[in-house]
């Protein structure tokens, strides 16, 4: 017996409703490397978090401050970054068209190369000074 389920309309319609659907093994890595990206998001809200509990013990405790609210906003737009490519992956698998490139990979890249900088600069100066 072959009958047919009326299934309710799947979310977000401006993905789903385009195209046809892809091989299942394709979507689901669509889908799991969106969540290592909202893992990464999380990941830095909770360095965030935990800055803010060191910036009370250390003399620094501005510049840790600033530290701590840049990982806890880079966290949240990271979120919302990881939803934007996943729609963007799956309506491109879809469509059967070419995968978007992966720019918020570049600029993760270059904020946490910026990030290691500063870091390293305040670190070796902090040390000088003590």
């Amino acid at each position: 017996m072959n009958s047919e389920v009326d299934l309710p309309p799947r979310r977000p319609a401006a993905v789903y409703s385009v195209g046809e659907e892809p091989d299942v093994r394709f979507s689901l890595a669509n889908e799991r490397t969106a969540l290592a990206w909202v893992r990464t998001a999380l990941a830095l809200v909770a360095g965030g978090v935990t800055l803010t509990t060191l910036a009370s013990v250390t003399t620094a405790g501005l510049v840790v401050h600033v530290v701590a609210i840049l990982a806890c906003c880079t966290g949240g737009m990271l979120a919302v970054v990881a939803l934007w490519s996943w729609r963007r992956n799956e309506r491109a698998l879809r469509l059967h068209e070419p995968l978007p490139a992966p720019i918020p990979l570049a600029w993760l890249a270059g904020g946490l190369v910026l990030l290691s900088i500063g870091l390293g600069v305040f670190a070796v100066v902090t040390t000088v000074n003590s």
